[in-house]
């Protein structure tokens, strides 16, 4: 072979090297935009892409149903929200899909939630709670078809959806946080709550944009958007689930939570997972948290 053709088939073998590194990438870039792959417990069944909020909205939920559908049967329901800082995160990651599902699996009806989310200086608050609420009262609205029981819903969250989910079980009609449409005359209470991780104090958290302004600016909308703020004797049961590991969220608002809970005598449970980061599910590696989340709800919903 001489120089030239030498020359030409090394710079042949460079681009198609090139070409089969710019595929892999590409292949590598799609699969982190896709939905992420979770194996659900067999018999579950999803309806997705489910429209709750006003026909102007996008946003949707994901309804995980139990394998077992018998008419005399009436589930109870919980609303799952997502996290994401409030400005990202969606109803089908991971991390939801495996609540869904292992709620579904245990006899509950799950329906994970869209939101409005944040963007720039754009101010969501209290738009994302609206849609919490709003989400509530369509399960409680659509009951009888879907096979719910509307005096046993609850919710769960992670970080900025369990930061959502306390100020949603916390809040009460005359706080004035309620939506006023659509559904005004169905109620968006629930009887308990699942906070995993979430901001209980937003003043201590930082400054969240989601409010549109910093806490020296408006330290009072801050206090406005705490779920320790709504705190009194009858509000519902609340599980607390954080890892001791966490570099996001510090675990000491969920003992500041939990102290300001037993203080007003509020039924609540905290679990402090050790080496636990921020984000884990119903099965971080450290800990299997099913039986303690199960338990829970059988005896409060």
């Amino acid at each position: 072979m001489s120089h030239r053709q030498y020359t030409v088939c090394l710079n042949a073998v460079k681009l198609l090297a090139f070409a089969l590194l710019l595929a892999g990438w590409s292949v590598f870039a799609s699969e982190e935009k896709s939905p992420p792959l979770v194996n659900l417990p067999k018999g579950v069944r999803v309806d997705r892409d489910v429209a709750y909020l006003p026909p102007d909205r996008k946003e949707r939920a994901d309804l995980y149903f139990p394998s077992k559908v018998e008419s005399n049967i009436k589930w109870p329901a919980l609303v799952v929200i997502h996290g994401g800082g409030w400005n990202d995160g969606h109803r089908d990651g991971r991390r939801e899909i495996e609540i869904g599902g292992t709620l579904a699996a245990n006899g509950y009806v799950a329906m994970s939630i869209d939101y409005k989310l944040s963007y720039g200086k754009y101010a969501v608050w209290p738009t994302n709670l609206w849609d919490c609420k709003t989400a509530v009262r369509w399960l409680r609205k659509n009951a009888a078809k879907l096979g719910v029981d509307p005096d046993r819903i609850g919710v769960v969250g992670g970080s900025a959806g369990g930061h959502l989910a306390a100020m949603l079980a916390l809040t009460q009609p005359g706080d004035g946080l309620d939506p006023a449409e659509p559904d005004s005359n169905v109620s968006c209470r629930v009887k308990c709550c699942v906070d995993m991780y979430g901001i209980v104090d937003v003043a201590l958290f930082h400054d969240a944009k989601m409010l549109g302004k910093t806490v020296g600016e408006a330290p009072d909308i801050y206090r406005r958007a705490s779920p320790i703020t709504y705190i009194r004797s009858n509000s519902p049961p609340i599980l607390i689930l954080q890892g001791t590991a966490d570099k996001i969220v510090n675990p000491e608002q969920s003992r500041i939570f939990a102290a300001v809970l037993d203080k007003a005598g509020v039924v609540h449970e905290l679990v402090l997972v050790p080496g636990a980061p921020h984000s884990f599910d119903f099965q971080p590696v450290q800990r299997d948290l099913r039986p303690v989340v199960l338990d829970f709800l059988k005896e409060h919903l």
